[in-house]
């Protein structure tokens, strides 16, 4: 067996299983924040109904989503030695903030959210989840500097064989930044939009009691979803300049990857020095997904007197749409990550002086024991969530007033 490919396939898996949690988490927050925000300016209940409602759904990814993070990052210690000792000292930095800076600070309004109903006042509550959103986009803002860093390495030089950072702003203005995060926000966008359009769909479709709060959810969810696509692709063509010229091997044979290539045998010897197939087979279905997805555009038009309702079938296009979006983002991520192989740090550090040297019985073990534990919580997740989406949004525990919680004076209690 072969001791690097375990560790490639066990962090590809643990990684593209993290990612979805991820989107789901960005996104719904985003229309969390719309939704209280409408509730604490028009004052109309319906609207806070929605938010305890979606809100439940969001803490459960949040949750689980956290669980996955924890596990998939014992790996940079187990199996990634090499990473951690050569470039440790400048793709830490980024984790280091996104970890303190945060992640925490996410956590903790989230917890002052998810209790503070009926006890904080409006405006402090809904401030709380302002901060939730905003540590979470500072969150995906940091992981994306360390991840553009692996892609484009800037702001650094080595000494005693150690990479150092040299130059802290150069990670913030890295080319391979930027419209990539504008990219990955407008997919979680997109996720989130869908996921809400969905399921408000499939409740609209069994013609449940809560008629009116879901057919605005799914006006939101569809808007939302529309917005994002158009932003997804905006932002993904747009990547092709910055990306061939930090990385001219990647989208396949050009003068300035032959010459690179080149300088790279001098350097590092002979070898393979382009991307595998996979990460253009990926690219190239993705993008297919994404034009598929533009169709969302034509169900606007039927929002307007609930055609979209009535004629049922749209709300069925909908529901069969809704895995697209996470298969499009593990294309996206294969696409990103293999098509910069054979590097960790491209051009900087090979993916086989990075990995851990331990046999390939451990990393046997590791793989299924860690591929097992994600996808128990990712099954675990969207059970849950499968769970309370249907429940609908009659009375969620989230946001419940304090005195539903207790059972009513006249009960006496039972003794045997």
């Amino acid at each position: 067996m072969d001791t690097l490919l375990l560790a490639r396939l066990q962090f590809a898996t643990t990684a593209s299983i993290h990612f979805l949690f991820v989107i789901v988490t960005l996104g719904l927050v985003t229309l969390l924040v719309g939704l209280q925000t409408a509730g604490y300016l028009t004052g109309k209940a319906k609207y806070e109904r929605l938010t305890r409602f979606w809100g439940t759904l969001y803490v459960i990814n949040y949750v689980l989503g956290i669980a996955t993070g924890i596990v998939m990052e014992f790996q940079f210690g187990l199996n990634w030695s090499g990473l951690s000792r050569y470039v440790g000292n400048v793709f830490g930095a980024p984790l280091a903030i996104e970890t303190l800076v945060a992640f925490f600070l996410e956590s903790t309004f989230l917890g002052m959210w998810i209790f503070g109903w009926h006890r904080l006042r409006r405006g402090v509550h809904l401030a709380l989840i302002w901060g939730v959103a905003l540590t979470a986009y500072a969150s995906a803002f940091w992981i994306m500097v360390a991840n553009a860093w692996l892609q484009n390495p800037v702001g650094y030089e080595v000494r005693d064989g150690v990479a150092h950072l040299t130059d802290f702003s150069a990670l913030l203005t890295n080319p391979a930044l930027g419209i990539a995060l504008g990219h990955v926000v407008s997919a979680a966008l997109l996720t989130g939009g869908l996921l809400m359009a969905a399921v408000s769909a499939g409740h609209l479709l069994r013609r449940t009691p809560d008629f009116d709060l879901f057919r605005t959810s799914l006006r939101l969810g569809v808007v939302t979803a529309a917005v994002g696509i158009l932003l997804v692709q905006g932002f993904g063509f747009t990547q092709f300049a910055p990306v061939s010229q930090v990385q001219p091997t990647k989208f396949g044979s050009s003068p300035d990857g032959e010459a690179l290539i080149a300088e790279w045998t001098a350097r590092f010897g002979p070898g393979d020095y382009t991307p595998p197939v996979l990460a253009n087979v990926g690219l190239g279905f993705m993008i297919l997904i994404g034009m598929g997805l533009s169709l969302f555009w034509l169900l606007l038009p039927l929002l307007w007197r609930d055609r979209i309702i009535r004629l049922r079938f749209p709300l069925w296009l909908v529901i069969c749409a809704l895995p697209l979006p996470f298969v499009a983002a593990i294309l996206g991520w294969i696409a990103r990550e293999i098509g910069r192989q054979p590097w960790v740090a491209y051009g900087l550090l090979p993916t086989e002086q990075a990995v851990s040297p331990v046999g390939p019985g451990v990393l046997l073990a590791s793989s299924v024991t860690f591929t097992l534990l994600l996808g128990a919580l990712a099954v675990a997740n969207w059970t849950l969530l499968a769970r309370h989406a249907v429940r609908g949004a009659a009375d969620p525990a989230l946001g419940r007033p304090p005195q539903q919680t207790r059972p009513p004076a006249t009960e006496e209690p039972a003794f045997a």
